[in-house]
């Protein structure tokens, strides 16, 4: 590989349903890249698409910029440890996952003292975005390391500079998935009001989503809410089980109640317990239907 083309190889870690449409853009764009997946079966379906894949960060050939859209504060804690067993001198790390302000700034700390440039910066738009490159990015990281990364981060949507300390981009995430949560809560809730009160939520569904009480939510997870609990998967129950959770401790920490996000949570506890966690996050519907 020569010297330009290794500077701009990267690892990207973790493909998801978000991650994998993610890194197919930037093998698309010509980014010399590799992603990393512990499953066989997520292997394959990268290979599938058209994304070579390995299954540690120490099998990547090289990497100048590590592009990181793991699941959880845990996995980002295990990854850097994993990476810090060797060098990481140099290197242009992008936290893309949800894990939280706190987990961000421990673990680009750790980063950091090592000698890598570290950018926190969630993204927000679910799989359609991630396939056109219309997410939106809430970066956050000193103005130089996040410019060095334009360029990448621009494959895959709208890039948004939220200021320069690290976990600021968590937190806008945070304020986002506290809204999403209670949205589609409150979507699941009144299609199934509308059931009860012997309406056709199909019929409803259309009217209301065009008036005032239309949301984002209500058109995208609406319709899949009227389908059956085999609704393909584009952000699972599970996800919002653990940002929920993420939304939670951090308005204890910060003092700010939140009564409605406790209340969606506990939706998606009941989803989870109800054998869901894997299904489509719209299925909360069925907390409502089973009552």
């Amino acid at each position: 590989m020569d010297e330009v083309a290794a500077e701009r190889s990267v690892a990207f870690i973790g493909l998801g349903a978000i991650g994998l449409p993610m890194a197919q853009r930037l093998v698309g764009a010509g980014y010399p890249s590799t992603g990393v997946e512990v499953s066989p079966e997520a292997i394959e379906r990268a290979a599938a698409a058209g994304v070579p894949a390995v299954r540690s960060l120490a099998e990547v050939p090289t990497a100048s910029i590590v592009v990181v859209m793991v699941a959880s504060p845990v996995q980002l804690d295990e990854l850097v440890t994993e990476a810090l067993a060797g060098s990481v001198e140099g290197q242009r790390w992008v936290v893309m996952s949800t894990v939280g302000p706190e987990a961000v700034r421990e673990q680009g700390s750790r980063l950091a003292e090592a000698g890598a440039t570290v950018v926190d910066c969630p993204v927000t738009g679910g799989v359609a975005g991630a396939t056109t490159g219309e997410l939106t990015l809430f970066a956050a990281g000193g103005a130089d390391a996040v410019e060095a990364l334009r360029e990448v981060l621009e494959h895959f949507g709208a890039l948004r500079q939220v200021g320069e300390r690290l976990g600021d981009g968590q937190a806008i995430k945070l304020v986002n998935q506290h809204l999403c949560a209670v949205h589609i809560v409150a979507a699941a809730e009144a299609l199934a009001l509308a059931d009860r009160l012997q309406l056709d939520p199909a019929t409803v569904l259309p009217l209301v989503e065009r008036g005032a009480a239309g949301s984002w939510m209500l058109s995208d997870r609406g319709p899949r809410m009227l389908r059956g609990t085999e609704v393909d998967v584009t952000s699972a129950i599970g996800i919002f089980v653990k940002d929920s959770g993420l939304v939670a401790d951090a308005a204890g920490r910060s003092g700010a109640h939140v009564p409605l996000l406790d209340v969606a949570r506990e939706r998606y506890r009941q989803a989870a317990e109800a054998g869901l966690l894997a299904r489509d996050d719209s299925r909360v519907i069925e907390t409502y239907l089973a009552e």
